[in-house]
Parts: C-alpha cells; structure tokens; sequence
C-alpha cells in the first residue's frame, strides 16, 4: 500500500454496527475518534452518563490545577503546610470564580496558573449550560409501538395492521407514516442489493394524533408482502420499518419516531384485543394494559 503511511491505516480499523438485529463489521472507513464527534456525544448520551461524565471532568480539571498550586507551595497565600487538599479546594473555587478571599496567589507563577484556570473554568461553564439547554430543548417523541405487527383480514382483504399511541396524550398534528419493507433482492447477474421498498398505506395522515393509530396496508395482488408468510420474509432478509412524523401542538416542534419488526414478530391470522370498553359508569376506558395483545381469529 504505497503511498499511505502508518498513521493512516492505523485510523482504519473495523468496528461493529449494529442494524436492526443485524451486525456488521465494518471496514475501511476512518475511525470515529470521540474528540471529533463530542458535540454528538454530548447530545445523544444519556442524562446520568452525561452529568457523570461533567463530573469528572470538572473533579479531573481541579486535579490537574490542583497539583500545579501544590509544586509550588509559595504560589499561594495561607497554603496550610503545603497541603494538597488545600491546593485542590483552592483550585475549586477559583475554577468556579467564587474566590472566598482566604487564599490568593502571590506570585507571578501563581497568578498566571490561577488566570489559566479561571479562563477554563468560565469557558466550561459556557459550554456545560449550552449543552445542557441543547439536550432540554431537543424534541423527543413519546410514541408506543406495538411489540407485534398482525395481519388478518379487514373486509376480506388480508391486511397489515400495526398499532402506535402517543405516550404524551397530548395532540401531534399532521401526523404521518410511512412504511418500508427492507429486504435483500439478488439481480440477473447474481448481485446483492439491500432494498428499501415503499408500502402504501390506506391512510397515511393523522389530523391530530392523540392517542392511538391503527396503521394499515392491504396485501393485494400489488403488495410487495402477497403470498408472503414469515418464513418467506425470512428467507429474504427482510424487516418492516415503520416511521412516524409529526409536529407538537405545545410545542410546534417536529417529532419522529420509527421502529422495526423482524418477520417473527409478524402474527399472521391474528388481530389485536380491543383495548376499549364501557365502565359501570357508562364512561368509555381505554385500556393500554391491552396494547401488544393479540389472539388468533
């Protein structure tokens, strides 16, 4: 491999993707090095490994600043015996601009590790606070999807049904779906090709979805699925992908959600319990207990 040195193709090892229940290993593309994507990182982390991981970056920079007060023992006013707790605590204050007054620097070495550590400590205050109102005010939908799909017949056409709620209950406007089949095709020349191919729902908009929807596609002569079963769908490679697109009433922000099911988690010949029902006083209850139940027709 001439021309390309040691240090590029270290940056290409393999790493695992995972699709669906599908694993990959992938190979010849540059690593994802975590200080390239922080702000990534950042944002899709969950909240207790985000502020864990503030944490220690705010207990990591006082160590560092810390022991540089501490090497010098005179670079700091009333620095009790040289003690290095001390040093520390005097690092936390100042990395926090609080600066109690009992210790100070007193010398030129003490002033500019103290100025560099004020910088870093209103430079990471400025970063944690947009980063912390980045993740608040992403929108993050709430939307329930049923464990399996169903097919069973609707007026005597076979069809698949899939059922999603809106865990907020509060009203998604305009809300959309689209349904894809993912399979593996195989050309004339013996090519592997990974499709997604559309499947057309009998409705595809929701005015104001605010608790649940019943999504459907007929499996007619023109359904990529007629003459389907699990076994064909597995044969093939295959997996239903299920989007959900919406804009928030409260909020006026887009929503979006998706899910998959592999062909075991289709039931065919079986449909959903009903999940509503009167109660003694006459008042209708919708009942999610019931959501992923089905039973054979």
């Amino acid at each position: 491999m001439t021309g390309i040195s040691s240090a590029s193709i270290q940056a290409f090892r393999q790493r695992t993707f995972h699709f669906g229940q599908r694993q990959f290993i992938i190979k010849g593309l540059a690593n994802r090095r975590f200080w390239n994507d922080l702000y990534h990182h950042a944002i899709s982390a969950s909240w207790p490994t985000f502020f864990i991981s503030a944490g220690l970056l705010f207990l990591l920079l006082n160590l560092c600043f810390g022991t540089l007060y501490w090497v010098d023992g005179s670079a700091i006013t009333k620095l009790t015996s040289h003690s290095f707790s001390d040093a520390f605590f005097f690092s936390v204050e100042t990395l926090a601009t609080v600066g109690y007054g009992e210790m100070h620097p007193q010398t030129l070495y003490g002033h500019i590790v103290s100025a560099v550590e004020m910088f870093s400590g209103i430079s990471s205050v400025a970063l944690l606070t947009g980063l912390t109102f980045a993740r608040f005010s992403r929108p993050r939908a709430r939307f329930l999807f049923a464990q399996h799909a169903v097919v069973h017949p609707v007026n005597g056409v076979p069809t698949l049904v899939m059922r999603v709620a809106n865990e907020r209950q509060d009203v998604i406007l305009k809300a959309t779906a689209r349904l894809f089949l993912m399979r593996m095709d195989t050309s004339t020349e013996g090519v592997k090709v990974y499709r997604a191919i559309a499947l057309k729902l009998v409705s595809d908009i929701h005015p104001e979805l605010s608790l649940g929807w019943s999504v459907m596609h007929v499996i007619d002569e023109q359904s990529p699925l007629h003459d389907m079963s699990s076994e064909a769908l597995t044969a093939i490679d295959s997996s239903l992908i299920l989007i959900i697109e919406g804009v928030d009433e409260a909020t006026s922000q887009p929503m979006l959600a998706r899910h998959r099911w592999q062909p075991e988690e289709i039931r065919w010949n079986q449909q959903y319990r009903n999940m509503v029902h009167l109660g003694e006083d006459g008042a209708e209850i919708i009942d999610f207990t019931a959501f992923h139940d089905s039973s054979p027709l």
